[in-house]
């Protein structure tokens, strides 16, 4: 996701918190086409298919195709940011702020609700693996991507929570979001692993407040 201006982040909130019918379509049909072109690309190469064939196989036209992604390696990245970002800022923004006790659990619940009904499964995660294998080249703009995901997420908690970008707690938010993140797929991705991201991630943060949970002196433990 590139990052947004904070007054396009909070100009989403007057959107629907729940995705219209119409909009689960436009987001499966992103997802087709982006797994498609990864399939391909892992298969012969970012110059070894054409945008007709991705269009034939999905069942649109190359102008739908353009509606989505200006090109063939930005289909494989899967960059489709408005739709994304929409989908989980209307819902963080509209609870208002809670306070940073529960700002994690907050966009923990909306990660993982919006992964689990339109998000990447672990074929795809898999996928994007051989992608990067055949396209080396690749690997630097995911990274690059997301990097500007946390950063666009870092605006939202900062938005929501009335501080500025660089607060140290709207930071340290993301950065256990993407810490229970990173834990949460190599789960999903590994053999006899969780099936459920919700759940892997919900444990992750779990996890992650135990070991960051004041520990009790050794003389009050005797």
């Amino acid at each position: 996701m590139h990052l947004l201006p904070q007054s396009a982040i909070l100009h989403s909130v007057t959107d629907s918190a729940i995705l219209s019918k119409a909009e689960q379509r436009k987001q499966q049909t992103a997802f087709r086409l982006s797994a498609v072109c990864r399939r391909l690309t892992a298969e012969r190469g970012l110059s070894g298919f054409t945008i007709e064939e991705v269009c034939d196989e999905v069942g649109v036209s190359r102008r739908t195709f353009f509606n989505y992604y200006p090109s063939k390696e930005e289909a494989v990245l899967g960059f489709n940011e408005d739709e994304e970002m929409d989908a989980i800022s209307a819902k963080f923004l509209a609870l208002g702020s809670r306070g940073w006790g529960v700002v994690i659990d907050d966009l923990v619940d909306l990660v993982g609700e919006y992964v689990q009904s339109v998000g990447p499964n672990v074929d795809d995660h898999l996928e994007v693996i051989r992608v990067i294998d055949r396209e080396p080249k690749l690997l630097a703009r995911f990274i690059g991507a997301g990097r500007e995901r946390e950063e666009q997420i870092i605006v939202l908690v900062a938005s929501r929570e009335g501080v500025d970008v660089d607060d140290p707690y709207a930071r340290a938010i993301v950065d256990i979001l993407s810490t229970a993140m990173r834990s949460s797929v190599e789960r999903l991705l590994a053999d006899g692993g969780v099936e459920n991201f919700g759940s892997a991630l919900s444990d992750s943060l779990t996890a992650i407040r135990a070991v960051l949970a004041p520990s009790t002196p050794r003389k009050a433990q005797q």
